[in-house]
């Protein structure tokens, strides 16, 4: 993580990117290193914001992409069960985008907003605005000092 870190922004565009597609990878800590190391905050957190985005729009359609019967195939999933989960998604819609952010569901929340063919837009402007809150409460802990004693 620190030859990320050591390629400034560049590096916390390309881990925020990492770490919102199914690898699992931590954007937070690089935010936080960058930060470290003098960089502006505002900037900083612009430019995790739209990688960690684009991780996302490329999670969620991955999901897209999956078909029915290869989830039935090749994870014995359950007709029903599908049926179950889409009834789940469907229930909070878009408003799931919102809180890929998260750590271990939001990849999962990504993938099946686009399985389900949640809609686009409203999913893309969610989970821009999740985004961009996540990485501006770290930026704004980092700027009044309460990060400062754990940044190396």
């Amino acid at each position: 993580m620190e030859f990320l870190i050591n390629w400034g922004y560049f590096g916390v565009f390309i881990g925020s990117f990492l770490s919102a597609t199914l690898v699992p990878f931590s954007s937070d800590v690089l935010l936080i290193g960058l930060l470290a190391l003098g960089s502006n905050i505002w900037l900083t957190v612009l430019i995790a914001t739209s990688g960690n985005w684009l991780g996302s729009l490329t999670t969620y359609y991955i999901g897209h992409l999956g078909k029915w019967e290869w989830i039935e195939r090749w994870f014995k999933i359950t007709p029903e069960k599908l049926h179950q989960q889409q009834v789940k998604i469907e229930k909070y819609g878009a408003w799931l985008a919102f809180f890929v952010w998260l750590p271990f569901v939001g990849d999962v929340f990504a993938v099946a907003l686009g399985f389900y063919r949640i809609n686009f837009t409203k999913c893309a402007t969610l989970m821009l605005l999740g985004k961009f809150a996540r990485f501006s409460v770290w930026g704004l802990l980092f700027y009044f000092g309460w990060l400062k004693p754990f940044a190396f």
